[in-house]
């Protein structure tokens, strides 16, 4: 957390985040071309930002796209900002207000990297049991046989279908590939069917978990973007200490 303060202490470094929230997955250059500084101090402020993992990245083709991974900050809001619910309130108006300002975008891409201390096999079991994921990814239960073209549901704990899709791939342990559409809103329900991504990287003793959401439709990546945080936070903290996190308000 010292470096996540350390990171956000910088003015610069909150434009560069600014300028990844408005739009996500950016090359250096292409941040380069909205703030006034060389070459050297943008990579300096984003090696910062990705050391705080404030920033995580992807590489696509010869360049490295930056993407905003927001679990950080939900981890500070845990531990510091929960039990102040009005300022949280605030911040919410405001991020729905920018979000009703912004023009239709394409199809959106959100990626988010957390560090759990645990290892590979405790991960996936996570990820793939219902009892674990009714503790962490609000309540709900999956259900599938993991192989390629099986079923995917999320259940909540009235039976409701919370999310559909469907296995593309499945690497025990190391790798899984799904697609992903709301069922619990008409209107996210109608944009159709994303594409999910969890990848797992073993490193000494704690696993590197990257969650890429893909072909996200407007309505569905403004609701997804504010659950992942959570998410993420909570599979961490239930793999670390047993606790799950409170509910949010």
């Amino acid at each position: 957390m010292d470096r996540v303060f350390k990171a956000l202490a910088d003015d610069t470094r909150r434009k560069l985040l600014d300028r990844l929230f408005a739009d996500d997955g950016q090359t250096q250059q292409q941040l380069l071309r909205r703030l006034p500084m060389s070459r050297q101090a943008v990579a300096k402020h984003l090696a910062v930002l990705e050391e705080a993992q404030l920033v995580t990245t992807r590489i696509a083709g010869r360049e490295k796209a930056h993407y905003l991974n927001a679990v950080p900050l939900q981890r500070i809001y845990d531990r510091w900002i929960g039990k102040y619910r009005a300022p949280l309130a605030g911040l919410l108006v405001d991020l729905k207000s920018h979000l009703e300002r912004k023009e239709p975008m394409s199809k959106q891409r959100q990626l988010y990297t957390v560090y759990i201390r645990t290892t590979p096999e405790k991960l996936w079991q996570a990820l793939t049991q219902a009892d674990r994921t009714q503790h962490y990814f609000f309540k709900t239960r999956v259900e599938s046989a993991w192989n390629k073209g099986a079923s995917i549901q999320y259940k909540m704990p009235d039976g409701a279908l919370a999310v559909d899709g469907e296995v593309v791939e499945a690497k025990p342990h190391t790798r899984l590939v799904q697609t992903w559409r709301i069922r619990y809103s008409p209107e996210m329900e109608k944009e159709g069917f994303s594409k999910l991504t969890w990848e797992i990287e073993k490193q000494g003793p704690m696993c590197k978990l990257t969650v890429v959401h893909d072909e996200l439709a407007e309505k569905t990546a403004a609701d997804v973007g504010g659950g992942w945080p959570y998410v993420l936070s909570g599979l961490k903290s239930l793999l670390e200490t047993g606790e799950a996190l409170p509910a949010l308000p």
